[in-house]
């Protein structure tokens, strides 16, 4: 089978390119050849390529600043060499990227993905332009497509109530992650040495863009109060701008909170498995989540955490007590973070119930075996 994966695939832009990344790897497994199409801009760190994968990278037009993606090459590319794939596998909604396969009227069947782009929060960011946007071509496109692929029932419920009606072929299948990759983390005390945070400290884990939809403007002044009744504990925020970095500095800044507060920008590899092996709490209060892969990570090597449920799935994390879950308010955040920094034995338990749900429900070898299969159902 030859699937075309088609999205952004940077470092820079979250979640969406490492689920990429996991599924090639287990479809290139299972003897599949895998392509991603990505447009491109600039100064851009492209992601890794999964061994065997190939990858076509297609400059974004400067017209790409009103319209998300907007690349005449890959609309070409795409009209010529879109017929040459078994399924075209489309992450996310709104961008030019994922609509040029049905502008060019390639015929092969195609998946679309929705990644949480369809609940309130989502639809409420540039609202009016969505609201266009859907009515001229996105909901057209999403009757067409032969396979929706959604992470939990909300979205099922999100989806609906966009179209108006329930779609033929929709399939709830949940991201994953490859849980041996966070078998092994480095020596404990690593990241506080490298980045000077005192060993006696309780490390309170952030590790997300920051982006005001993951609830930093509840976080940061739930911490505010928090160290304001103690100080032992530093709330580490670890993750690359979009968008609201100037606030959160502004705010560290107003309060004077420089030595509680630690800004480290984005993580990967080494340093984002030695934060894990440090942090005491991660902490994600989301107001809106496809399906959170941070948590997945935080949750599969053993650390207690903080979390709302617009995570992607919240009530997989309520039914198993996998995390303590906040309402989205700065009060439960800061009650929540009390409670698990006063109570071990507490933590412990979220600790291993996060573990074993991940490993039960989330390993990428299960996911993607099973997207694979819906796959086969609709290949041409």
């Amino acid at each position: 089978m030859k699937i075309l994966n088609i999205g952004g695939y940077s470092w820079d832009i979250g979640g969406p390119p490492k689920i990429i990344y996991d599924h090639a790897v287990e479809q290139i497994k299972l003897g599949a050849e895998v392509t991603i199409l990505t447009p491109i801009t600039e100064g851009q760190k492209l992601y890794a390529l999964p061994e065997g994968a190939k990858i076509v990278v297609c400059k974004r037009h400067w017209l790409a600043k009103f319209w998300a993606e907007f690349s005449p090459e890959l609309f070409f590319w795409i009209k010529k060499h879109g017929k040459e794939y078994d399924v075209i596998h489309i992450h996310g909604l709104w961008h030019f990227a994922g609509l040029a396969p049905y502008l060019a009227g390639v015929k092969t069947p195609k998946c679309v993905t929705i990644h949480g782009l369809l609940d309130r929060w989502a639809l409420a960011n540039g609202y009016w332009k969505k609201k266009l946007f859907g009515v001229l071509f996105q909901k057209s496109v999403l009757d067409k497509t032969e396979l929706i692929q959604i992470n939990n029932l909300d979205e099922q419920n999100d989806l609906q109530n966009f179209l108006g009606h329930a779609h033929p072929n929709v399939k709830i299948i949940p991201n994953g992650m490859n849980i041996r990759n966070f078998e092994k983390l480095p020596e404990k005390g690593t990241f506080k040495e490298k980045y000077n945070i005192p060993k006696d400290k309780k490390l309170i884990l952030f590790l997300s863009r920051i982006n005001i939809k993951k609830g930093l403007d509840l976080l940061l002044p739930a911490f505010k109060t928090i160290i304001g009744k103690r100080s032992d504990c530093i709330l580490v925020l670890a993750g690359p701008d979009d968008g609201y970095l100037s606030e959160t500095e502004r705010f560290i800044e107003t309060e004077s909170l420089q030595k509680s507060i630690k800004l480290v920008g984005m993580l990967v590899g080494e340093d984002k498995l030695a934060a894990f092996a440090d942090a005491d709490i991660f902490v994600l209060p989301s107001h809106s989540e496809g399906f959170s892969i941070a948590t997945l990570e935080a949750l599969v090597t053993g650390i207690p955490s903080l979390l709302s449920d617009r995570v992607g799935f919240g009530e997989s994390i309520r039914e198993s007590n996998a995390a303590h879950l906040v309402e989205l308010n700065s009060e439960s955040i800061v009650n929540g973070l009390t409670k698990m920094l006063d109570d071990e034995k507490y933590c412990e338990l979220l600790a291993n119930n996060g573990k074993a749900l991940v490993k039960e429900k989330y390993d990428i070898e299960l996911v993607a075996k099973n997207l694979f299969e819906e796959f086969k159902k609709i290949a041409k």
